[in-house]
């Protein structure tokens, strides 16, 4: 395999599990140096032994994107420890369940911090560095932008911000040698469904996530790698994705029926 990545400096939130280990791993194979941030010190510990055990140069950086101090400090180690940023990848995020009735304003500000503050700042905080490397900045977002299911409105809508911060950040950064890029998976093997509406991760909740649709992690990262090194504006991927975000799009009324469908 070509080393698309050779020679540059990956950071990576949300780099403990899932998507984010996946993309670390990945770019690691394809030359990358690769710092991962995330809550939980000792996966990310895992990961970046992982990562070293296969050659890789790798660095553990604990970081809460809820805390704007926090996203600056890892975004500053890694510069230190590595000298320059090429990519960084906005991946942590999680999902508040439960009907719109439901939900406190703490669960609101919860979702909306850690899923459009947080990429937001990261956005801020590494684009300076990515300006003097003309690199990319890669946003995950989720077909939950386009197709929307009921009980999950505070996710949805952190979704469909990312499609806005997404498209504003293109324009912004339009000739100016840095690129983003935004990924919209259907549903990716990950611990999103284990980790509760107050963020706490229970390795013992069931993930009722459609297992007969899930794309392994490994498969998502390939194509996300291949966005990114292309400098793609958007990716909607998984066969099931595609198919969501089109007719989210393009037939809200089909897609209202099928969500209401034998509901009284």
């Amino acid at each position: 395999m070509a080393q698309r990545f050779a020679d540059r400096v990956v950071w990576i939130t949300g780099g403990s599990s899932g998507i984010g280990r996946a993309c670390a791993l990945a770019f690691a194979a394809e030359g990358a140096a690769v710092a991962v941030s995330g809550r939980r010190t000792e996966p990310l510990a895992a990961v970046v032994r992982e990562l070293e055990a296969r050659g890789a140069r790798a660095l553990a950086v604990g970081c809460d994107v809820r805390q704007d101090e926090q996203i600056e400090r890892a975004v500053e180690t890694v510069v230190e420890q590595f000298g320059q940023l090429d990519v960084a990848v906005a991946n942590a995020g999680f999902s508040v369940a439960g009907p719109v009735e439901s939900l406190s304003g703490e669960d609101w500000r919860r979702q909306l911090e850690t899923n459009v503050v947080g990429p937001a700042l990261c956005a801020r905080y590494a684009l300076p560095h990515l300006r003097a490397t003309r690199g990319r900045i890669a946003l995950v977002g989720s077909v939950a932008a386009f197709i929307y299911a009921p009980k999950l409105a505070a996710y949805n809508a952190s979704k469909a911000a990312i499609v806005a911060l997404g498209e504003t950040l293109s324009l912004e950064l339009a000739g100016s040698g840095v690129t983003c890029t935004t990924l919209h998976p259907g549903f990716v093997e990950s611990e999103i469904a284990r980790v509760d509406n107050s963020g706490r991760h229970d390795p013992t909740r069931r993930d009722k996530r459609p297992q007969q649709l899930m794309w392994p992690a490994e498969k998502a990262a390939a194509v996300m790698l291949d966005a990114i090194h292309r400098r793609q504006r958007e990716l909607v991927f998984t066969g099931h994705g595609k198919v969501g975000a089109f007719l989210g799009r393009h037939f809200p009324g089909l897609t209202h029926f099928a969500m209401t469908r034998g509901r009284s």
